[in-house]
């Protein structure tokens, strides 16, 4: 008798740890998804580089960054040939449309191309900022870069524009992805300016880790 009542205190001890181990098991899960279920709104306000200029929309690295996070909403507002000042004038109307958790700006080479001032850049680019964040959006920022026939001095100082905003805002400044891009005439365009269809995974990897960073 003693034999089968430890029996059923064995079997009832080992039905409690039992279920203990699948509640919490349950709760690890439910940790899980609700962690990784998270829903945000992004934005990529760019030019040519991110619009796809030259290819199919489905063969950008937009495109391509929303099969990587598929559960996000991944607004493309990028426009080919598209200044700061053209994007400036585009923005309000954009972050009316949606509620956006982040904006990614990608502008500055046709400022650049064109010859525009670093201080209309400058003015330009503060000003998206501080659009994006009243609305309530994280920022980050894409460093650009003029082709070096511009001159050092011209170079520099657009390119500082970027590092100083980064530092003025605490925005992280992602490194230009076309450094690793340009000098390799296999993944740019004939222009020699866009590129191509073969690059699209590699700027999409490297802004990947820049995106869902921000969205922690």
């Amino acid at each position: 008798m003693a034999l089968e009542s430890v029996a059923k205190l064995v079997d009832i001890g080992s039905f409690f740890t039992l279920s203990l181990k699948r509640i919490t098991a349950a709760f690890l899960i439910l940790f899980i998804f609700s962690s990784t279920s998270y829903a945000a709104t992004i934005l990529i306000l760019g030019d040519s580089l991110s619009a796809g200029y030259g290819m199919e929309e489905e063969q950008g690295w937009v495109q391509l960054l929303r099969n990587e996070l598929p559960q996000h909403d991944i607004i493309n507002g990028s426009v080919s040939g598209e200044t700061t000042a053209g994007g400036l004038r585009r923005l309000p109307d954009l972050l009316n449309s949606s509620q956006f958790d982040l904006v990614v700006i990608e502008l500055g080479g046709n400022d650049g191309l064109r010859g525009f001032t670093p201080a209309q850049l400058k003015l330009n680019l503060t000003k998206i900022i501080e659009l994006s964040q009243q609305a309530g959006a994280k920022v980050l920022l894409t460093e650009i870069m003029v082709p070096p026939n511009y001159g050092p001095r011209y170079s520099k100082m657009f390119n500082d524009v970027y590092k100083q905003l980064a530092k003025e805002y605490n925005l992280a400044l992602i490194p230009f992805f076309m450094q690793e891009i340009a000098p390799n005439p296999e993944l740019m365009q004939r222009d020699g300016i866009h590129p191509n269809v073969d690059a699209q995974p590699k700027i999409t990897q490297w802004m990947l880790p820049w995106i869902t960073n921000a969205l922690k």
